[in-house]
């Protein structure tokens, strides 16, 4: 079996290693991956150059429809917003994710909050802007703290929690008038600010049927403490303690199924991962944050390292319609760390060399996820389309490229054990400007204790 990763991330690092590991599958080509994709054993970097300007999507048929692909899983939101899943579709390729169409979850967060409405999916109360000055009479209409989300996709970036009128102004401002996020923000949603502890809710759907994954929670605040200017995510774990049997069930009922049946109504079944970001209140009652339509980023990664089941199996499950209720996971928390480069999230770098990363096989129970990592480029005699494989790599240095570098993965018989295990290895990796946080899991950790 042969199966295509789309993406460069560490949920896709993930995913590949994932995949790697079923014994019936012989490649994982991952476009374009990283570093770490390429050193995995039975992957492969691949470089697609699309040459078909009516359709952006036509490089990956190419290349499936030429390397006989079985299965592929798209791993980032900008591909299956812009319908890649629809294109895989129409040329008779079995392509894992949501529609375009269902897409607009995440793609639009006007789109998701009018579904929300319509569909009795409890979120918070807010209102859309294009207007600057209309946006901030809202807010001075309701007070401060109080959320500015940019409406498009903006890497998990655009959200800015405003502890005061003139940050709200200041957010406005830039995404209204200055055009900080470009056409994500040339709309904004004003959200009502939740109170409680967040939670990460991701279900495999295929239709008709629901997979719950494991539970897990991220921290997106930049700074220890949870403090800072949200980021894409600087760490997770998994399970969620939060996210209790009967918090469990109120998410099935009251969030996801609904999202299932609304969809099947609309003539558009939801295919794919969904993730839900939650906030749970002191009473165990759940809102929707935000949609994902995608596996999250950098929950995937622990909760990837506690799956027991095969995702490959998994995914050809979901694709034939065929979904088990539930599957296999270790019974040990897992917790991740992401290594972030100098100047994140505002900005990132590029080029500064990475030492101290273990062997693929160092470390049993931690695993180190690539995500803005590439090879050093002095040394890069690749050929243009093809990446060679790890014999080759192997000795090459490893550069950063991009804001979030890695995830240090830990498995441990508790989320302390795993956080101390994840700290130890992230404390022996370094680069210029490398930062990370040294209390992911703290309100879990809290919970042990």
């Amino acid at each position: 079996m042969k199966v295509l990763v789309i993406g460069a991330g560490g949920r896709e690092h993930a995913l590949a290693w994932q995949c790697a590991k079923d014994d019936k599958v012989e490649k994982v080509y991952v476009a374009p991956g990283n570093a770490g994709t390429a050193l995995e054993p039975k992957c492969q970097n691949i470089v697609l150059e699309n040459k078909n300007t009516d359709n952006e999507h036509s490089a990956v048929i190419e290349f499936c429809q030429y390397n006989d692909i079985d299965i592929v899983i798209v791993g980032p939101e900008a591909p299956l917003v812009t319908g890649i899943i629809d294109a895989c579709r129409d040329a008779g390729i079995k392509a894992w994710g949501p529609t375009a169409y269902c897409a607009q979850l995440e793609g639009s967060k006007t789109f998701a909050k009018e579904f929300m409405q319509n569909n009795n999916i409890p979120t918070a109360a807010y209102q859309g802007f294009t207007d600057a000055a209309s946006a901030k009479v809202y807010v001075d209409e309701q007070g401060a703290p109080i959320v500015i989300k940019a409406d498009g996709l903006a890497a998990g970036k655009g959200v800015i929690v405003a502890e005061t009128t003139e940050q709200a102004y200041a957010a406005i401002d830039d995404m209204l008038a200055d055009n900080k996020f470009g056409d994500a923000g040339s709309r904004v949603v004003i959200e009502q600010f939740l109170q409680g502890e967040e939670a990460s809710f991701i279900c495999m759907i295929d239709g008709d049927n629901i997979l719950p994954m494991a539970t897990s929670q991220d921290h997106k605040r930049a700074f220890e403490g949870d403090t800072g200017p949200n980021t894409g995510g600087m760490g997770a774990y998994s399970p969620a303690p939060v996210v209790t049997d009967d918090v469990h069930n109120k998410v099935m009922t009251q969030v996801i199924q609904p999202v299932v049946d609304a969809m099947k109504t609309a003539g558009h079944p939801y295919t794919g991962f969904l993730y839900a970001g939650l906030m749970i209140d002191d009473a165990g009652n759940p809102s929707v944050i935000e949609f994902n339509c995608r596996f999250g980023d950098p929950e995937t990664q622990p909760i990837l390292m506690r799956l027991q089941s095969s995702i490959v199996d998994l995914v050809a499950a979901g694709l034939a319609g065929q979904l088990p209720d539930e599957a296999d996971w270790d019974k040990r928390p897992a917790l991740g760390i992401v290594i972030a480069s100098k100047g994140y999230p505002e900005t990132s770098s590029k080029g500064d060399v990475i030492s101290g990363l273990p062997e693929l096989d160092d470390q049993q129970f931690v695993k180190v996820f690539h995500a803005g990592t590439d090879f050093a480029k002095e040394a890069d005699n690749l050929d243009a389309n093809i990446n060679a494989n790890a014999q080759n790599d192997s000795d090459r240095e490893i550069v950063t490229n991009g804001g979030r570098v890695v995830c240090v993965t830990a498995l441990a018989d508790s989320i302390s054990d795993a956080q101390q295990a994840a700290l130890t290895v992230a404390g022996a990796i370094s680069f210029e400007g490398a930062h990370y946080r040294r209390d992911i899991g703290h309100q879990a950790i809290a919970r042990e204790s």
